[in-house]
Parts: structure tokens; sequence; C-alpha cells
């Protein structure tokens, strides 16, 4: 990995993947062709992108049994345990409604209702992602969404990895559709036959995933555009090199793409992770992509003093932050920006991505300045609540009026002047 000293500016940001001209035409075709043809279309693209020819697209009860019945028990109990952390995490998110009464008996609040219906993406075809089932259903689940709806690419056998069903059945999720790319997004924003429309649509994907997403966008919500993982570690004389650098490389085996960072005030941990990353990254089984992420976007800066670090970080604004320094949690009060902060030695990033409760679904490419991980908020919406009393329109009439006439709506100021404007207001 590159050495290099602290130098205000620091970035992150990598160009945004917008994808080619040929593969937004592609996906833009891909919806059209599903808003018209519905489920026959989805059973062409599926036979096509796939190649497998689906008799039923939904999962039936019965194989959602026969995959949990396959596993082992000790990835069972594994599964559960995790789904009970996130979801007691998820559940000290949850926002109540409010209402407040003043004087005069006018009533305001807000009201919090969850959405009816979300769709959930699970990548899948040559991989499985039981985590990305916990991590996108559990918080819909806190929040109060009634209907939730799981799509997934199927595998040549036409069938769901048996992880990711079980992950499913764990999580409450009894809708489950096998079709995946943008051809699934497309039946999530608008329906089909058989898939009804949902309010919003969450999940990581590929390419045709992410550009289905962002021109679905505005007829349902999404989640976020997520760009590659990232990780950041910020550390003194006091962190282990070989900790260090199979952290950074956890996040580097995802996509050559991905970056790993390591901030440091000492010099000497600096060359021993260079050193270290360099031995482990050889020992990796997908070491050709760690490799290329690492010779790409991984870095290491040295900086002058804790100081710098923390002004390093809140620069790079990183989706995951390791802090492990010997007054790590004083530091952490310091950083501004950053998806998800991990605190000390053994709150390896991974903890985050699959057990602790957090979620893992994070802000990238320096996003974190202002947004959030996925949270119960994404699947609840406010209502502002407005009872105004006849005491207080009959003493604020008037104002509202003059407002109304500020912006040149004489129709508002007509509308409060139909109530009749009490001369005592005046």
């Amino acid at each position: 990995m590159k050495i290099e000293q602290f130098a205000e500016g620091i970035s992150l940001k990598r160009s945004v993947d917008a994808g080619t001209a040929d593969q937004r035409k592609a996906v833009q075709d891909i919806i059209y062709d599903v808003r018209n043809r519905g489920n026959a279309a989805l059973h062409s693209y599926t036979e096509r992108f796939d190649g497998v020819t689906l008799e039923e697209l939904r999962v039936s009860e019965q194989e959602m049994e026969e995959a949990t019945a396959s596993l082992p028990t000790e990835q069972l109990t594994i599964i559960q345990e995790a789904a009970n952390n996130i979801q007691l995490f998820h559940e000290k998110q949850i926002r109540n409604s409010w209402f407040t009464t003043d004087e005069t008996g006018t009533m305001l609040g807000q009201k919090i209702t969850p959405l009816d219906a979300v769709g959930i993406y699970v990548p899948g075809g040559t991989a499985a992602y039981p985590s990305s089932v916990l991590m996108n259903s559990m918080p819909a689940k806190a929040a109060g969404v009634e209907r939730i709806v799981m799509v997934s690419p199927p595998g040549k056998d036409g069938k769901l990895e048996p992880v990711v069903l079980a992950a499913a059945k764990i999580a409450g999720i009894t809708e489950i559709y096998k079709v995946g790319g943008a051809q699934a997004i497309a039946a999530l924003a608008y329906g089909t036959e058989t898939i009804k429309k949902v309010d919003k649509i969450v999940g990581p994907g590929n390419i045709y995933v992410a550009l289905a997403k962002r021109e679905v966008f505005g007829d349902v919500a999404i989640d976020m555009i997520a760009g590659p993982s990232e990780i950041a570690v910020l550390a003194d004389e006091s962190a282990i090199a070989t900790e260090v650098a199979a952290d950074l490389l956890s996040q580097a085996e995802h996509d050559a793409r991905a970056c790993s960072v390591l901030v440091t005030t000492s010099m000497i941990l600096a060359e021993e992770v260079a050193s270290e990353v360099a031995k482990q990254v050889a020992l990796l089984p997908r070491r050709d992509i760690a490799a290329a992420s690492i010779k790409d976007y991984g870095r290491i800066v040295v900086c002058g003093n804790m100081a710098e670090a923390v002004e390093a970080i809140n620069e790079l604004a990183p989706e995951h932050l390791e802090i492990v320094t010997n007054d790590a949690l004083e530091v952490m009060a310091k950083i501004r920006h950053a998806g998800a902060i991990f605190i000390g030695r053994f709150s390896s990033e991974p903890v985050g991505d699959y057990f602790a409760g957090p979620n893992h679904v994070l802000p990238t490419n320096g996003t974190a300045r202002f947004s959030s991980p996925l949270n119960v908020d994404d699947f609840q919406k406010k209502s502002s609540i407005i009872m105004y009393s006849e005491t207080a329109f009959r003493q604020n009439a008037e104002k509202i009026t003059g407002f109304a006439r500020m912006e040149g709506l004489e129709a508002h100021a007509r509308a409060i002047e139909s109530r009749g404007v009490d001369e005592s207001s005046k």
C-alpha cells in the first residue's frame, strides 16, 4: 500500500458509476417491457439472464420448509441470534406519534405511519447473502410495515439459496419471488399479474439493479444508490498491524473498486501494515479482487498528530470507520462524518456486517457527510397534524392573510376571510 503524508482535501470519492449508455438503454427497455407484458416479461428475462425456466415465480411454503430443514442447526441458530440482535437494535429507533395542545385549544402534532409495502432486493444467482435479508427486512418489521416482498435471482436449479430462504423465514418474510435484475425492480415498482407494486425498494445489486432503482425513483422511494464498499481505520501506535491489515482486506475482497484506508499517527505502524497487507492478500481466496482494490484504492495516510488524523477522517466521511487508539471514545466524540463507527480492537468491521445489530446498509462515496445508515425512519412516514382552535384563528387571521398577500396569493387570503375575520383580531 502506498504511504503518504497527510494533506488537506483528502478524499475517498471515486467517479460515480452511472453505467454506459448501452446499460442505461437496456434497463429502460426492460422496465418498459415489464410494465407492458408483466409476468411474461419476467419469465422471458429469467430464462435469458438466469438460464432457467420457471413454472412459478413465487417461492412456495414447501420450498421454504425444505430449505430451512436442509441447513445444519448451528447455521440456523447463528442466523436466529443475528436476527434477534438486529431486531433489538432497530426497535430502539422506533418513533411515536406526538401531539401538543396550547392554551387556546389548538392541537399540533406529528402522526407516524409505517409504509404499506416494501420490496427488498437480495443479490443471488452465484452467491448467498442472508445478512442482506436480515438487514433490509428487520428495520421494516420494527417500523410496522405489514407487507415485505423479497426478490432474488434464482440459481441454475431454479431455486434460491437455502440460507437466504432460512433468513427470510426467520425474519418473517412470506412473500418471495424468484426474479432478479432490472426486471425485478420494475415488477416491484409497477406491479405485474403476480407481484403487487410496493412503496419503497431497498437492497443492493449489480449495476443493472442500481440503474433500475435510479430509473423508478419518484414512482417509488428507494434507499440509496450505493457505491463500492469502504473502510477507514484510524489508529495510533497501540494498534496491532496484523489485525489492522486483516480489517482493511475484509473490505478489499468485496470489489476491485472497494476502498481501504489507514489513517495513523505512527509511521512505524504504517510501514508494518503495508508489509502485512502484502503478505495477507496473497493468501486470500479472492486475492485477485483484493489485490486490485488495494493497488488502485488502498492508501495509508500518516498524520503529525491526532487532530490531523481526525480532520482526515472527517474529510473522508467513510462508510465504515474503525478507531483503534488509546483514547478511542474521546476520539469518537470528535468524528462528525462516518456511516458506522467501530470502537476498539475487538470491534472488527465484520462484527457489524453480520451480528452486532446496527444496520450494515451504509452511505458510501463520501455521502456519510449527509446520509445515515438504513434505519426504522426509512420505513415510516410522518404526517403533520393541525387542529386550529377558533380562538387562535381569530387572533392570527389577519397575519395569515397578510402573509398570503405578500406572496401574491389572493385566493389563500380569501380562504381565511371566508370564515369571517373578527374585528377584535385587528
